[in-house]
C-alpha cells in the first residue's frame, strides 16, 4: 500500500492572503494553456485565428470555465442543496467545478466570440481543446493534494488510504485521470495539432479531445467512488459516466464531419 504523501493544500500565505494549490493549478492551466495556444495561432500564417484572436479570447475562456463549470456543478450534481441555499452557489472558494459544465461554458463563448470575430469556431476549438489536458493535468494533481474525488476501495498494493477516504486504502484515481485525461491525452492531441494536414481540417483535433477525454473519463470512473449526494445511478453507472457519453458521440461525429468535408484552404471563410 502506497503512503498518501499528505501535502498541505495550502501553497504558501502572506499575511491575510491564504493561495491554495487548487488555485495554483487552476492559474498553471490557463497560462501555459494560453502560451501554448498562441503557439499554435502562429503554425499557420494568414489564417484565423491568429495570436492576436487567441489573446483576445483569453478571458472570455476563464469566464466560460468557471461560470460553466459552477453552474454544471450545481446543476449535476447538488442541484437539491443549492436550491435550499442558493447564497452558496457563489462560493466557488469551497470547492464545486464540474468539468463537463466548464467544456459547455467555454464551447459557448467560443461560438459568440467566433460570432463576433467573423472566425471559424472550429479552428479556434481545435486550438483550445489542444490546450485543455494541460488544465485538466494540473487540476487532478491538485485534487490529489487536497485528498478529494479518491477511488474506490482497493486491495491492490498500489491503494492509499486518504485522510477524508474513511481506513481502508483507495485507488488515486486522481492520478490515474491526470496521467490519461492530462498527460496521454495531450500527446495525442499535440501529434494531431503539429500536422499541417490536420490543421487544415477544422474540428478533427476537436472531435479526437471530446471522444478521448470521453473514454479516458468513463474508464476511470470505474476506479473512482462515485459522488456521495449521487452514489451509482441505477447501481451500475455514475453521473461522470453519463455525462461522457454524449461527448464520445460528440466527438466522434465531429471527427467524421472534418474528415469528410477535407481541407479548408481558407478557414476564415
Amino acid at each position: 500500500m502506497w503512503e498518501f504523501p499528505n501535502i498541505d493544500p495550502v501553497a504558501f500565505s502572506v499575511g491575510p492572503l491564504v493561495v491554495r494549490w487548487y488555485a495554483l493549478a487552476y492559474l498553471a492551466g490557463f497560462l501555459i494553456g494560453w502560451r501554448y495556444c498562441l503557439y499554435l495561432a502562429g503554425l499557420d500564417k494568414d489564417t484565423r485565428p491568429n495570436p492576436v484572436d487567441v489573446d483576445d479570447f483569453f478571458p472570455w475562456a476563464i469566464g466560460g470555465v468557471i461560470l460553466g463549470g459552477r453552474a454544471g456543478y450545481v446543476l449535476f450534481y447538488q442541484s437539491a442543496y443549492y436550491m435550499a441555499n442558493p447564497l452558496s452557489i457563489v462560493k466557488i472558494w469551497e470547492g464545486g467545478m464540474s468539468f463537463h459544465g466548464g467544456a459547455l461554458g467555454v464551447i459557448i463563448a467560443m461560438i459568440l466570440f467566433s460570432l463576433r470575430r467573423k472566425i471559424n469556431p472550429l479552428r479556434l476549438a481545435d486550438m483550445v481543446c489542444a490546450c485543455v489536458p494541460i488544465g485538466l493535468f494540473f487540476g487532478r494533481l491538485a485534487n490529489f493534494i487536497n485528498g478529494e474525488l479518491f477511488g474506490r476501495v482497493t486491495d491492490s498494493s498500489i491503494g492509499m488510504v486518504f485522510p477524508r477516504g474513511g481506513d481502508l486504502p483507495r485507488h488515486p484515481s486522481q492520478l490515474y485521470e491526470a496521467g490519461l485525461e492530462g498527460l496521454v491525452l495531450f500527446l495525442i492531441l499535440l501529434v494531431l495539432a503539429l500536422r499541417p494536414g490536420v490543421r487544415a481540417r477544422p474540428g478533427l483535433v476537436s472531435g479526437v479531445f471530446l471522444a478521448g477525454y470521453g473514454l479516458f473519463r468513463a474508464f476511470i470512473e470505474f476506479y473512482r467512488e462515485p459522488d456521495f449526494q449521487i452514489g451509482l445511478i441505477g447501481g451500475v453507472i455514475s453521473m461522470g459516466q453519463i455525462l461522457s457519453l454524449p461527448m464520445v458521440v460528440a466527438g466522434c461525429a465531429l471527427a467524421l464531419y472534418a474528415l469528410m468535408r477535407g481541407k479548408v484552404h481558407d478557414p476564415a471563410a
